[in-house]
This record gives structure tokens, sequence and C-alpha cells, in this order.
């Protein structure tokens, strides 16, 4: 039985519903939202399984991303200690790197091409300040001078994303 609704007992003893026409277009509304929405997951379900099947390496990493000094600059100041580190979904597929802001978004958030970046390499690990955890990072640096740190608690997904990222990017 549904709840809210109302039941009665017809001559026979049997149940029905007895709805006005107001509360039958809700209930069609409400139907229809349902359906949209339902429509909406399954495309976000196919989006993460087309990924999952068409990218050499996907995962959550938290990221931030820095710039380099240029020539005649003084160096950035020393940051270590800011804790601005965001959760993305990565994503190596074809000849880019795709960032989402999570795995069931349709569109990414940032792409950079494979052929812009110039170097990776590992950075020293750090503890977290919240859970005093120790987060193992690496960084790739674009041609522009854009740098991504990256970053996750388990060391062996750090070193397979090094590797895999500089196989691809021919380092």
């Amino acid at each position: 039985t549904f709840k809210g609704l109302p039941w009665r007992h017809d001559a026979n003893s049997r149940e029905k519903v007895v709805l006005s026409v107001a509360e039958v277009e809700s209930l069609r509304s409400e139907i229809g939202d349902l359906e949209v929405r339902e429509s909406h997951y399954k495309t976000q379900l196919e989006h993460v399984d087309e990924i999952l099947r068409s990218s050499r390496l996907s995962g959550y990493l938290f990221l931030r991303t820095r710039w380099e000094a240029l020539p005649g600059e003084t160096p950035p100041i020393d940051d270590t200690e800011v804790n601005d580190w965001v959760q993305r979904f990565v994503v190596i597929r074809g000849s880019h790197i795709y960032l989402y802001m999570s795995a069931t978004d349709l569109s990414p958030q940032d792409s950079t091409a494979l052929s812009d970046v110039t170097q990776v390499g590992l950075l020293p690990s750090s503890k977290t300040h919240q859970d005093d955890e120790t987060l193992y990072c690496f960084f790739i640096l674009m041609r522009t001078g854009l740098r991504y740190e990256c970053s996750c608690t388990s060391k062996l997904q750090i070193e397979l994303w090094v590797a895999a990222l500089r196989k691809e990017c021919k380092l």
C-alpha cells in the first residue's frame, strides 16, 4: 500500500484508492520526475563505464595547482604547510589528462594534452593536518609553467601514476 493515499472498501470488500484529479496529476508529475532522474543516472553510469573501459588509468587523487616562477622572478613562497588539496577524479584517456569533480560528472572540469607535459616526478611525502596520515605526492609540469601536484595515501598508487604518465608522455 502507498502511504498517504486514501484507501476505501467497495461493496465487494475490495480495497481501492479514490483520488482527486489534483492528486492524480501530482502522482503523474512525481513519476515523470523519477523517470527523468532515472534517465540521468543511467547516462552517468554509462559515462563512467565508458571512461573506465577506454582510459589507460583513472582514479581519485588529491590535487592542487601551482605556477612555476618565470625566468628572473623570485621563487614562490614555501607553501608546504598550506592544505589546499581538493579531490578530483583524474583520467588518462586518449592524448589527454582529464580532471572531473567526481567520477559521475558528464564533462571534465579541465583537461591537459599529454604532449604539453614536460616533466613528471615524485615529491616528498607529507603529513596531513587532520588525520596525521602520510600523503605521497607527485607533480606534473606543463609547458606553460602550470604544475599539478597530486597526492593520495597509497604509495603504490602514486608510483603507478608516475610510471604511466612517464610512459604516455614519453619522458
